[in-house]
């Protein structure tokens, strides 16, 4: 099935659904840091599975790869569903595998905020849109020290990027990610209003 055909079957969004559920949900953070020997990575700083808290732990090593895997696995998730069942699928597949990172089975629901994943979803449908997601969030990170702040500013910009760009369907999916996003950044959100947000870097 080719990129260019949109319809799929209720069964084939069913198992893109699955999918991306399945590939969103593995809590990679997590698994790295406990086969490192670093306990339970949601017992430190904000208790968050992401790149950000493990950062926390000093392993940088550690916090790229996290970074890296809760990225790939969004973008493979498009890309196989878009491979098997086309273009529906696969934006079915990227909506539920950033469920799947946030809401994870495995871990009681409880799992990241999406940033990552958001931007391997991001990586998926349109590179040069990833690419505008990290150079905003690189600019706010370097000036404000706030991951919490790069990573809310490049998500304003990434569906308005998509609309100019020509995916508008992308740009509507984007935009109800971006705001899940900012749900999931609510408490940082206050954090940053009132000054006492964490900055990248620092350690648990």
């Amino acid at each position: 099935m080719t990129d260019g055909q949109f319809l799929a079957s209720p069964l084939a969004l069913i198992a893109a659904a699955v999918l991306g559920y399945l590939l969103g949900s593995i809590p990679f953070g997590l698994v790295l840091t406990r086969a490192a020997g670093l306990g339970d990575i949601r017992a430190i700083g904000s208790g968050n599975i992401g790149t950000t808290n493990v950062l926390r732990t000093g392993r940088k090593d550690l916090a790229a790869a996290t970074l890296l895997l809760d990225a790939i696995k969004g973008t493979i998730a498009v890309l196989v569903a878009r491979y098997l069942w086309g273009m529906e699928a696969a934006i079915i597949a990227g909506l539920f595998a950033f469920i799947g990172h946030i809401f994870p089975v495995w871990l009681k629901f409880k799992g990241g905020k999406g940033v990552a994943t958001y931007l391997g979803l991001l990586a998926a449908f349109a590179w040069p849109v990833a690419i505008v997601f990290a150079l905003v969030w690189m600019a706010v990170a370097f000036t404000t020290r706030y991951s919490s702040a790069s990573a809310l500013t490049a998500s304003l910009v990434s569906p308005i990027a998509l609309l100019l760009l020509g995916y508008p369907r992308e740009a509507i999916l984007f935009a109800l990610l971006s705001l899940a996003l900012w749900y999931m950044h609510r408490a940082n959100i206050g954090r940053l209003l009132d000054g006492t947000e964490s900055k990248i870097g620092k350690k648990a």
